[in-house]
């Protein structure tokens, strides 16, 4: 599959250092409106995670400075789209109309409208839409679901998802609430897809918490009600800029023994309800690897896959916008919209 990589920064980067364990696929083009990093030099690149950065041989692909020249190309059969986020949807119905699958970085748009309209395209064009909700192909994270949803462990009582990271450096247009959402709904999005992956939609969110983006300070507590009476909570957030570390946390607390996952420890440790602490059986691979065979995969049949469907991610962008509801609104309870 002849993919054309559209944004070279972070997650670009990310990208094409993951693509190359990828079968199936050809690098086509990239774009990307700085010079150097159209050279192949992503030296200067940096983000949350230990990813990405490096140096890349773009000399048997096309370099565009413009994402609509890349789109444009007719030797480009798909378009990975790793730009911010409010350039999504137009990026992405641009792509779709010119016949080309598409791959979206999350979260899939800023508004429940957008997103629709980028469903839509996709069935017109007959052509593949996928939000990289890479979460879901985290070894831990598809490990947990498995064994959560099998009734090995009886059922869920109980579950909390976190994930803090200080205020990013290397994108300035992440502080643009119009340009990106928002700190918290940029990086939360992950959770509440999760959450949708595992439970499904709530009823209603309610969420509290504090903005200040120009000071490198968001965050936010949201309980997912489920009408069930099982708490499942959200949080996190930036607190200030670079020096405080990322992590990601869960714990899934069911009647035969709890799930635990921290990204500052290796694997998934259940703590059984007999008091005896095992380490859960992991799926092999990297889940960014994984995320982007399924999207190669998808273009081949056609179809985008099960595990990832855009009427997911959408429903993940209309849990985020009823988390900031509420969260504006004082902690009442948001309903998805």
């Amino acid at each position: 599959m002849r993919i054309g990589v559209v944004g070279l920064g972070f997650m670009g980067s990310t990208h094409l250092e993951a693509y190359q364990k990828v079968a199936g696929f050809e690098l086509a083009a990239v774009a990307s409106s700085d010079p150097q990093k159209l050279s192949g030099d992503l030296s200067a690149v940096g983000g949350n995670l230990d990813r990405g950065g490096g140096n890349y041989d773009f000399s048997a692909a096309a370099r565009y400075a413009a994402a609509g020249e890349l789109i444009a190309d007719p030797d480009v059969e798909a378009v990975d789209l790793c730009t911010p986020t409010h350039l999504h949807a137009p990026l992405a119905l641009q792509a779709l109309a010119a016949g080309k699958h598409v791959l979206v970085e999350k979260p899939m748009a800023l508004t429940a409208g957008d997103c629709g309209a980028m469903i839509a395209a996709a069935k017109k064009a007959g052509r593949v839409l996928m939000v990289a909700q890479v979460l879901r192909f985290f070894p831990e994270y598809a490990a947990a679901r498995k064994l959560a949803l099998s009734g090995e462990l009886g059922p869920i009582r109980a579950a909390e998802f976190r994930r803090k990271c200080a205020a990013p450096a290397w994108g300035r247009w992440l502080q643009d609430p119009a340009r990106s959402g928002g700190g918290a709904m940029d990086l939360l999005i992950h959770d509440f897809d999760f959450c949708q992956h595992l439970f499904g939609a709530p009823q209603a969110i309610r969420a509290v918490g504090y903005e200040d983006l120009a000071g490198g300070i968001d965050f936010v507590e949201a309980q997912l009600d489920y009408g069930n009476g099982v708490p499942v909570i959200v949080s996190g957030g930036w607190r200030h800029a670079e020096s405080y570390p990322f992590s990601m946390e869960f714990t899934i607390v069911c009647d035969g023994g709890t799930l635990d996952f921290t990204s500052q420890q290796s694997g998934l440790r259940l703590h059984r309800a007999d008091g005896k602490q095992v380490d859960a059986a992991l799926p092999a691979g990297d889940g960014f690897v994984a995320e982007l065979q399924a999207f190669v995969d998808a273009c081949a049949t056609g179809r985008p896959p099960d595990i990832c469907r855009p009427e997911d991610s959408a429903e993940a962008v209309r849990m985020a916008l009823a988390m900031k509801r509420s969260r504006a609104g004082g902690g009442l309870p948001a309903a998805l919209e």
